[in-house]
């Protein structure tokens, strides 16, 4: 299939950035700090050697100015010593908020053609 051809799955636009994360999980004991390498409203991608499980839940914070965003999430993706992409499936309104305000602040404006 041709790059052309390939559907967008995603709901949300992806933004490059660096953002502090803590996961934890079922059984795990302390949580485990990631960064975020994109994130979007409707999720973020973690580069790591320690991959979780796709199915796995997880209770995520998402450092964002020193505050803590709180959401759940699940593990979607899974590339072996690679990363994670984690999907955000609930998240209090005013966190959500702040994340949207976030990523509209770090579009990058392109030039109108004409």
């Amino acid at each position: 299939m041709s790059p052309d051809r390939v559907q967008e799955r995603r709901k949300f636009p992806r933004v490059k950035s660096a953002l502090a994360l803590e996961l934890r999980y079922a059984g795990c004991t302390a949580p485990v700090r990631a960064t975020t390498s994109e994130i979007s409203l409707g999720g973020c991608y973690i580069e790591t050697m320690f991959t979780l499980d796709v199915g796995t839940k997880l209770d995520v914070v998402i450092w964002l100015d020193g505050q803590k965003l709180i959401a759940k999430g699940v593990v979607a993706t899974r590339y072996p010593q690679v990363g994670n992409g984690i999907d955000i499936i609930d998240m209090k309104p005013e966190d959500r908020a702040k994340l949207e305000a976030f990523l509209k602040s770090q579009e990058v404006q392109l030039p109108k053609r004409f």
